[in-house]
């Protein structure tokens, strides 16, 4: 069966090509791994969005899809997954799984994910949605995301799509020793960043705040 979106996935991909280059001061390289490269062309986009947005899936950019939430832009989910250095054993956790792309993209290049969704329509509709497309690897669950998933931990990586105003102890306790935790901090929506822990073979936790996003808050205590 021929590609209908083929032209603009090629599109979206040197446009993303492009960002990283340009933000490379950020994201410590400036050309994605390979990996993460070939997971954002495999992985179709026009999966994960309503009806109504399919026809915009591979801009570069975010789109809603219901409950005020929105699946990431592109680039971002590219320069996340970046972030982690993914590699084929890696056990990452996802806070907030949306619609399920990031999911995709991250189950194409690690071992396993536990997603976390406070939202249960949006958890259900994923769930069944990661399943159907084969991503047999990923684990969803309706929960408060700044809780983590403590029965699984620790993970390799933590990957966070929603902006917390301080780091969430029990995202960083459930980091394991060489682990990587990647989080938009900030108070307001346009005074967030990209932040990157990392945990060291002893335990000890640093913390960088790189690239300027905007993603909607992490809302604890629900689900």
């Amino acid at each position: 069966m021929a590609d209908e979106f083929a032209a603009e996935r090629r599109q979206l991909l040197a446009e993303i090509d492009l960002e990283v280059r340009d933000t490379a001061r950020w994201l410590g390289a400036d050309r994605l791994d390979p990996a993460v490269r070939a997971a954002l062309e495999r992985v179709p986009r026009h999966e994960f969005v309503p009806d109504w947005e399919r026809p915009y899936a591979y801009q570069n950019r975010p789109l809603s899809i219901g409950h005020g939430q929105t699946i990431s832009q592109p680039y971002i989910v590219a320069a996340m997954t970046q972030m982690l250095r993914p590699h084929a054993s890696m056990r990452v956790l996802e806070i907030g799984t949306g619609c399920g792309y990031q999911s995709a993209v991250l189950a194409a290049v690690v071992a396993e994910v536990w997603s976390i969704e406070r939202i249960a329509e949006l958890a259900e509709a994923a769930a069944g949605r990661l399943s159907r497309l084969g991503y047999d690897n990923v684990h969803v669950k309706t929960a408060d995301g700044s809780a983590g998933w403590p029965e699984h931990a620790p993970y390799d990586g933590i990957l966070v799509a929603a902006a917390a105003p301080a780091m969430p102890p029990a995202l960083v306790d459930q980091l394991a020793p060489g682990g990587r935790l990647v989080i938009p901090i900030g108070g307001g929506r346009f005074e967030q960043s990209l932040t990157l822990v990392v945990k060291d073979a002893l335990g000890t936790v640093s913390v960088a705040p790189g690239l300027p996003v905007a993603f909607v808050p992490l809302v604890p205590g629900e689900g």
